[in-house]
């Protein structure tokens, strides 16, 4: 892996795509916000301006970032093994107490928890990496260490 680039998924690296066209698309319209503020008078009390132009330094600020984040985002293809990588989903059980949880592995970019994707940075994410169907792992966490063991690797 080159340490220069960030791994990513193909769908994360589309998605990076479309939200950048997405703050493209809107900033002609937060540009005419902040033109009509502008026009309201008086800048040092105008609650409109200093809005609008927050606005769009949001706008400005996030599209920046993203951009960077796709210039060095590199797509990944996982292998057809039974070997975890970013790409592959992994259900993992708990050894403390038999809970089991399933996660897509992904790179940091694209990052969703609430979605089930850890990322390789991640205490689990980077524990799981390179183990394979039936492997139980430490995974060192900031509070603690547990055990997991892997049940299914799927592409």
């Amino acid at each position: 892996m080159d340490d220069e680039f960030n791994d990513v998924t193909k769908a994360g690296y589309e998605k990076l795509e479309q939200e950048i066209e997405d703050l493209k698309a809107s900033r002609p319209e937060k540009i005419k916000i902040l033109a009509a503020a502008r026009a309201l008078g008086d800048l040092s009390e105008n609650a409109e301006y200093s809005a609008a132009k927050r606005d769009l330094r949001h706008l400005e600020s996030r599209l920046r970032f993203l951009t960077k984040q796709l210039q060095y985002a590199r797509v990944y293809e996982p292998s057809d093994n039974d070997i975890v990588e970013i790409g592959k989903t992994v259900t993992f059980q708990y050894l403390d107490d038999n809970d089991t949880d399933t996660y897509e592995v992904v790179g940091t970019p694209e990052v969703d928890i609430d979605h089930g994707k850890i990322s390789i940075a991640s205490p689990i994410g980077a524990a799981l990496m390179n183990h394979k169907t039936g492997d139980t792992i430490t995974v060192s966490a900031p509070n603690n260490s547990f055990k997991v063991k892997i049940i299914k690797i799927t592409r």
